[in-house]
């Protein structure tokens, strides 16, 4: 079977719970924020405006362009664009501060940004994938509703989030305590969720894998590279530039995952990058975040690489 035609198996049942899965994640990215990082990104207005657009600009062009030059199929092309479409996922901050970045900004930037992809992430998937030669197509056959896919992320994404904020900045001591816990909580259940949901299709990912291996090690190391270039062509100190780094290169593949079985019925191509892009972007990022941090160490205690880590004034801020 064409891996463009093929259907993987996923019940409501399973469909609800990476829904409720997601939005823990989002509810603890939401009790580690408080107004101050909203406030944050005004001071730093410039490695925000680069993040953003790199995001919602840059990623999602070149994303496009990969496709194009990969000639892969509809349905892995309309994945690739799906995830590159997805907001940031919170393991960014986890790698920011191993790789000895600003974590500061890394909270900052994922919590405005997640709130801006509410309504972004449906404008940018269709008009991207409206664009594309071949995934257009696929777009086309399912009829996708914006407005229906917006009140899910706003369900999944939104409600979440506005909860998480509002006990965060109503009990701070409360949100303090638990949030370590429910980020944990949710990251490792989501990804028990992504091998389940790729074990449950076994013979499938086997089949495909091959097809799909090549295409999200590219686009993991292109959306990665990308976040880096921006930050440093932006004029960002490298300490900065880390935390862009992940912020771009990170998504919540999960998300992506779960509108794949919502809106395009597990369309094969779709659901295997996003369940790939899940895994292999926290095995990349923590192998670039290890080594940057590694870097970093050496760099300090040979008294090189001024430009690496946190200014003397810097608040120390836990991940």
């Amino acid at each position: 079977m064409n891996i463009d035609d093929a259907l993987l198996n996923f019940s409501p049942g399973s469909l609800v719970a990476l829904s409720v899965v997601l939005g823990l994640i989002m509810f603890g990215i939401a009790l580690d924020t408080s107004l101050e990082d909203f406030r944050a990104v005004l001071k730093a207005p410039r490695a925000f405006a680069i993040s953003l657009v790199a995001q919602l600009v840059l990623l999602p062009a070149v994303t496009f362009g990969l496709t194009l030059l990969l000639q892969v199929g509809p349905s892995i092309a309309l994945g690739m664009i799906l995830v590159a479409c997805c907001p940031p996922g919170n393991i960014s901050q986890v790698l920011t501060y191993r790789a000895r970045g600003n974590v500061a900004l890394s909270v900052s930037m994922t919590a405005v940004t997640n709130v801006i992809y509410i309504v972004m992430l449906p404008v940018n998937l269709s008009l991207w994938a409206g664009w594309h030669p071949t995934a257009s197509a696929i777009l086309e056959s399912v009829s996708l509703n914006g407005w229906q896919m917006l009140l899910e992320i706003v369900l999944i994404i939104g409600l979440p989030f506005a909860l998480g904020f509002a006990i965060k900045n109503r009990w701070p001591a409360f949100a303090k305590k638990v949030q370590p816990t429910v980020k944990w909580i949710s990251l490792l259940a989501l990804l028990g969720f992504i091998i389940a949901a790729l074990a449950g299709n076994f013979p499938f990912f086997i089949a495909y894998v091959g097809v799909v291996l090549l295409a999200v090690f590219l686009h993991d190391a292109v959306a990665l590279g990308l976040g880096y270039a921006s930050a440093r062509l932006g004029g960002l100190a490298l300490y900065e530039a880390k935390a862009v780094t992940f912020e771009v290169g990170i998504r919540n593949a999960g998300l992506g995952l779960g509108l794949v079985f919502t809106f395009f019925g597990g369309l094969g191509g779709m659901a295997v990058v996003a369940g790939w892009w899940g895994i292999w972007d926290i095995i990349a990022g923590l192998a670039l975040a290890t080594w940057w941090g590694r870097r970093t160490a050496r760099s300090a205690k040979s008294g090189t690489g001024r430009d690496s880590g946190p200014p003397a004034n810097e608040p120390e801020v836990n991940a």
